[in-house]
């Protein structure tokens, strides 16, 4: 089957396999350990982020979810430090830690697929991802190369570029440039984009040390804030647009949820108005013409598969509402599972319920680890026998 979608004259396109392979026709595969008749899903939460309480927060709310007849659920927090233990999303919010290190044996002997809730660094940036291949557990979510790939803006700019996505303009920093010369890196960026600008952290999310920068000033203290959380600083042209989130779920042949829209009451959809004031108005399904929103569902996928996703992903387009031309933001590999986040939201309109989108996740985590471990891991050279 062929798809294909029209971005403002710019034809994409790409194959995929025929064959009813949605979501909806998939089953949870139970998996029966010794004894026990449960799924043992280890649920990692916290970290060593700017993101660390919305990973507990979507903890609980995954905890709440999950079918208990069918899953024996083993939360393991994260501390700030590193350090491991068993402890629930209530007892940290509360700084009540267990003081039990949890071995890594444990994930890759008595659980049976692992629940990354990890935001941020070293939890949705490939880390934790390569750490769970390497234990060879199964687990939820992106592999190391589209973990890291979203993670990082700049690389992903570049990977969106590479493929003829529409993206709005941007420029890299580097903290070594900032040392040298602010006043360099501020003419430079002055003379390529315009005011307003959007200073961003490369490789963090949830709108963390994200500014809005109006004239030089505001510019000069956008880039040393965006600079307390990275060494490598975006910054981005801005624009007044209407903000789509469109939620993918699959392996290889994903499908994309209806589209939403995100009207902010603040200056921007910052760190606030995602996790804390509540004020945004949440549009499910966005108000748009079908043409636009069968777009905005191919670019969402084609974006995806650009950086080979797996399990799922929340992509943010822009739509600038004076042409409406559509443009990649960025995809979040593991988005918030709050109860404000936008992915569940989004299934759920969808048809897919909470709980139900948990049997999925996991059961795509389950269905990759058994394609990798289907594959020849050794080489015998027959050509001498």
């Amino acid at each position: 089957m062929d798809r294909q979608i029209d971005l403002a004259g710019k034809w994409l396109s790409h194959k995929s396999e025929s064959g009813d392979k949605s979501p909806q026709s998939k089953k949870v595969a139970m998996v029966h350990t010794g004894q026990r008749e449960k799924l043992r899903v280890a649920i990692l939460f916290g970290g060593c982020s700017g993101e660390h309480e919305v990973s507990i927060d979507s903890a609980a709310s995954v905890l709440d979810a999950l079918d208990q007849q069918r899953y024996d659920p083993l939360p393991i927090y994260l501390d700030r430090q590193g350090s491991w233990s068993h402890t629930s999303p209530r007892d940290a919010k509360n700084a009540n830690v267990g003081t039990t290190a949890v071995p890594f044996q444990l994930l890759s002997q008595e659980v049976d697929v692992v629940f990354p809730v990890l935001h941020g660094t070293h939890g949705e940036d490939g880390a934790m991802q390569g750490l769970l291949q390497i234990l060879d557990v199964p687990f939820v979510g992106p592999g190391v190369l589209a973990a890291a790939t979203a993670m990082d803006k700049a690389i992903f700019k570049r990977v969106m570029m590479s493929h003829g996505f529409p993206i709005l303009p941007w420029e890299l920093v580097t903290a070594a440039q900032l040392t040298n010369s602010v006043k360099g890196v501020v003419d430079r960026i002055e003379s390529s984009l315009k005011y307003p600008v959007f200073t961003k952290p490369a490789n963090l999310g949830s709108s963390v040390g994200i500014s809005r920068c109006s004239n030089w000033r505001e510019l000069v203290a956008g880039l040393k804030e965006a600079r307390k959380y990275d060494r490598r600083i975006v910054v981005e042209q801005g624009l007044v647009p209407r903000e789509l989130e469109i939620a993918i779920l699959g392996n290889d042949d994903p499908q994309a949820s209806v589209v939403g829209e995100i009207r902010p009451q603040r200056p921007f959809y910052d760190y606030t108005a995602k996790y804390v004031s509540g004020d945004s108005e949440l549009l499910i399904p966005a108000p748009l013409d079908d043409q636009l929103v069968k777009q905005a569902r191919e670019l969402a996928i084609c974006t995806y598969e650009a950086i080979d996703g797996q399990g799922m992903a929340r992509v943010d387009l822009f739509l600038d509402p004076t042409d409406n031309r559509l443009y990649v933001n960025e995809i979040n590999t593991i988005p918030g599972f709050t109860q404000m986040s936008m992915f569940p939201k989004l299934w759920e309109a969808s048809g897919i319920c909470y709980p139900d989108l948990l049997d999925r996740l996991i059961d795509l985590g389950l269905e990759r680890t058994r394609n990798s471990q289907s594959l020849k891991r050794t080489y015998d050279d027959d050509s001498n026998s």
